[in-house]
């Protein structure tokens, strides 16, 4: 099920008709009034969002499903305005998956659709492979229960926010360029912008706390972890 939350009611329908046709179910709501209380009912697979709604907005509904236990890993895809760099950033910043800049086509939609779907799928360890305990410096990366802790504390991070982490503790002393990280975390399929990296290793230094220091940046590269504190 992907929830469409958009208040043009043509652009909604469209989008409605688009996934139906392309083997998604789908429901739509024009407001967060409805969408919470859908949200109560029924917990979807992904969320289109746009950012402009009536009330509360899409920045703010994104901040709720990222803060609550029971959401905070559904993958969201937000909508905005052409050009609109800031509100981009700032969703990605908060934990979005992908952004559709207005106008969009149906089929970049779709496209858009399967390729976040494909990335939030959990990855399946080996047989055998207990996954186990990452430690460096102060940080700890409990693999199978996905728990990053931060000199003892735990830290709650977004999906992408783990995934890099786990990229810089499994390799530490290497340099990834941000085409590389993207290509890791997001996917190959990822069409965005290497901004993206750099707003996450931001948040994600910012709730290391200290820590963080510890993903340094590659000047004319990108990033790598040093272990030195």
């Amino acid at each position: 099920m992907i929830y469409c939350v958009e208040d043009d009611n043509s652009i909604r329908d469209l989008m409605l008709y688009t996934l139906s046709a392309s083997g998604f179910e789908a429901r739509g709501f024009p407001d967060s009034r409805r969408f919470w209380q859908a949200l109560e009912e029924e917990r979807p697979k992904l969320i289109l969002l746009d950012i402009m709604l009536p009330g509360e907005d899409g920045i703010e509904i994104l901040k709720k499903l990222r803060g609550r236990e029971e959401t905070g890993d559904i993958p969201v895809i937000m909508a905005t305005a052409k050009g609109a760099e800031y509100d981009r950033v700032i969703g990605l910043d908060l934990g979005a998956d992908d952004y559709l800049s207005k106008p969009f086509g149906m089929m970049e939609l779709v496209a858009r659709v399967r390729a976040v779907l494909r990335r939030s799928k959990p990855r399946e360890e080996p047989a055998g492979d207990i996954g186990g305990v990452l430690r460096a410096g102060g940080l700890e990366l409990d693999k199978n229960a996905c728990v990053a802790r931060a000199g003892g504390r735990r830290v709650e991070l977004t999906r992408k926010e783990y995934r890099l982490l786990e990229t810089f503790m499994e390799n530490p002393g290497r340099a990834f360029t941000r085409d590389r990280l993207l290509e890791i975390v997001w996917g190959l399929d990822y069409a965005g912008e290497t901004r993206t990296v750099d707003v996450h290793i931001g948040t994600l230094r910012t709730k290391l706390g200290p820590w963080g220091e510890s993903i340094r940046t590659v000047r004319g590269v990108g990033y790598r972890m040093e272990v030195d504190i």
